[in-house]
């Protein structure tokens, strides 16, 4: 048996051994690696013909590469949505939950779905933020795969709560529009049209009845049918309008609202760079008298390979109140905003 003393005496020399031995072991290893290889390995692969010769513009795969559902996804090229069948190609094909929107919402449109927060002040009877939450998204698609550059027929589904707080008193809820609706849009780079279901509903703020307990809820309820067109006379250039008849209208709503407006801004992805925006919006209601208001918007936006896009600047409004329950109230408010557009 080992003492202790001669115990470590063997550990120490083993350890010895072990360190002189590794590096002729690296040594065997690195002529292992830098053997010549063999004369089969240095011939040059064997040329196959070029099934795309004399067709240099061919972009799409031929043969089994076409019908193939593999897709690898990459953010530095177009992104698709789920194509339905076999047979995918560059062509238009049908899509599940597409990618990118055909008809975006109005940058100045006060009842857009988007996810926003406007703080403003009308110089009266107080401050205000406007906020909103909700998003607008495509359900299913029958055209190309480029989300910068769409094209086709698309079902859109879209849904907002556009609530209006009372600054100066905690932040109380004065009032909340609720809107959604299902258009079907159709169109590419430079036309877009968009026909389909719109509902309008409008609730007063229970901290708003608490303290004005005079106050009489309006049923404001409006359920449209909307059609409108979009036009890009240039790239960065967007002229738009539409025009709704309600099936049902309560609570003073009338049965006609039109909207129509102009935006500025450079299309497509921005990077990790801001760039200057501007847009206005009008509105022209048949309710109990007919009224209107107008929107501009000014400031800076980034957007995304999707489409998605991040605004902040300059709000000014006047006309009728933006709040339903309000429409017979007209407003002026200036401020800034903050908005998100999916």
């Amino acid at each position: 048996m080992l003492h202790r003393r001669g115990l470590l005496r063997v550990s120490l020399c083993a350890l010895a051994l072990l360190a002189a031995a590794l590096p002729f072991a690296g040594a065997a290893s690195y002529i292992a690696d830098d053997r010549p290889p063999s004369v089969a390995s240095q011939q040059p692969p064997e040329p196959t013909p070029d099934a795309n010769a004399g067709e240099p513009w061919l972009a799409s795969p031929k043969g089994d590469a076409a019908n193939s559902t593999d897709h690898v996804i990459r953010i530095d090229q177009p992104t698709t949505g789920e194509p339905m069948g076999d047979g995918y190609d560059d062509g238009w094909t049908w899509q599940w939950v597409p990618t990118g929107l055909i008809y975006h919402s109005y940058m100045a449109g006060p009842h857009e779905p988007r996810a926003g927060l406007t703080l403003s002040s009308n110089g009266e009877s107080g401050a205000f933020g406007d906020a909103t939450l909700g998003a607008r998204m495509g359900f299913l698609k029958f055209g190309n795969c480029d989300s910068i550059h769409p094209a086709g027929w698309q079902l859109d589904f879209y849904g907002a709560a556009i609530a209006r707080l009372d600054l100066k008193n905690q932040e109380d809820l004065d009032s909340c529009d609720y809107v959604f609706g299902l258009p079907l849009t159709y169109g590419n780079e430079q036309w877009q049209f968009k026909f389909g279901y719109a509902h309008l509903s409008s609730h007063l703020g229970d901290e708003y009845m608490i303290k004005h307990p005079s106050a009489d809820r309006v049923n404001y309820v409006r359920d449209s049918l909307v059609i409108g067109t979009s036009i890009y006379p240039i790239p960065a250039w967007r002229i738009y309008g539409e025009a709704g008849w309600a099936l049902k209208h309560d609570g003073g709503a009338g049965p006609w609202e039109t909207q129509f407006g102009t935006e500025l801004s450079r299309l497509g992805p921005t990077g990790n760079h801001v760039t200057p925006f501007v847009a206005i919006n009008g509105r022209l209601r048949e309710d109990e008298h007919v009224g209107g208001d107008v929107n501009f918007q000014a400031g800076w936006l980034r957007r995304g390979i999707l489409g998605q896009t991040l605004r902040y600047g300059f709000d000014y409004y006047n006309g009728k109140s933006s709040q339903s329950q309000f429409f017979n109230n007209s407003e002026q408010q200036i401020g800034i905003g903050l908005w998100y557009d999916f």
